[in-house]
C-alpha cells in the first residue's frame, strides 16, 4: 500500500513539473509588460527577450515604436541603446539595443529592456513588432499580428490598453518626470509577474500532491 501511494505522489508531482516547464516553454517569445497602462497616458514598458537557440546567443533587439512623443532608456550594463525618431515629427520610431563585445543573451537565459513612454496611441490595443539578432547572425522578426483566437508562430509583441482616466500618467505613477520612477514601476511590475509565476507554480505542484495522498486514503479506507 505504501508503495502505491509512493508511486503514484511521484507520478502527480511529475506530471505538474511538466505542466509549469509546458507554461514556461509556450510562453517563450519576445513580450512586453505594462501594468495598469492607459491611453493617452505615460508608462514604462519592459520588453522580455528570452534566447530561444541552442548554440547562439542574443546580441541585438530592435522595437518598433507607434510614433511616441517620448521614449527614454533605462541604462543596461553591457549594452547600448539606439532611439531613432523621424526627421519631420521628432516622434520616436524604434529603439535598439545592442550589446557590447563579449556579452550576449545566452543559450536558456533572458534579459529585460526597459522603456519609459508616452504618450500612449488612442487605442485598444498597440503593438510593438521586435527583431531578434543572434551571435552567428541570425536575424528572427516578431512580427506577426494574430487574427482570430489562433497565435501566430512569432507574434509581435503586444499591450492591451486600459481607457484613459484623465490624468495623463496611464496608471504608472510620474514614470515620464523621474528615472526613479522609472525604474520603480518597472520593477514592481517584474516582481509581481515572477511572483504570480512561482505561486502559479507551486499550487500546481501541491494541487497534485493533495490528489495523489487523497487517493490513497481512499485504497486504505477501502481495504480497511
Amino acid at each position: 500500500m505504501f508503495e502505491f501511494s509512493r508511486r503514484a505522489l511521484v507520478g502527480a508531482t511529475a506530471t505538474a513539473a511538466l505542466m509549469v516547464a509546458g507554461a514556461g516553454i509556450a510562453s517563450a517569445h519576445v513580450t512586453v509588460v505594462a501594468p495598469g497602462a492607459e491611453q493617452g497616458g505615460y508608462t514604462v514598458l519592459t520588453f522580455r527577450v528570452p534566447t530561444e537557440s541552442e548554440t547562439a546567443g542574443t546580441t541585438a533587439v530592435t522595437v518598433e515604436l507607434p510614433g511616441l512623443r517620448s521614449a527614454r532608456t533605462e541604462p543596461l550594463p553591457g549594452w547600448t541603446a539606439t532611439v531613432e525618431k523621424d526627421p519631420e515629427s521628432q516622434l520616436a520610431t524604434s529603439v535598439t539595443w545592442t550589446a557590447e563585445p563579449d556579452v550576449q543573451v545566452g543559450p536558456g537565459q533572458f534579459q529585460q529592456f526597459v522603456l519609459s513612454v508616452g504618450p500612449l496611441p488612442e487605442e485598444d490595443e498597440v503593438s510593438f513588432p521586435a527583431i531578434q539578432t543572434y551571435s552567428d547572425g541570425e536575424v528572427v522578426a516578431w512580427d506577426e499580428i494574430a487574427t482570430g483566437d489562433e497565435e501566430p508562430e512569432r507574434p509581435a509583441p503586444s499591450l492591451t490598453l486600459a481607457a484613459s482616466s484623465g490624468d495623463g500618467h496611464g496608471g504608472s505613477g510620474d514614470a515620464h518626470v523621474t528615472d526613479t520612477g522609472q525604474t520603480a514601476a518597472a520593477s514592481e511590475g517584474t516582481t509581481t509577474d515572477s511572483t504570480a509565476r512561482w505561486l502559479g507554480g507551486i499550487g500546481l505542484v501541491l494541487g497534485a500532491l493533495g490528489a495523489a495522498l487523497g487517493l490513497g486514503a481512499v485504497i486504505r479506507g477501502r481495504r480497511a
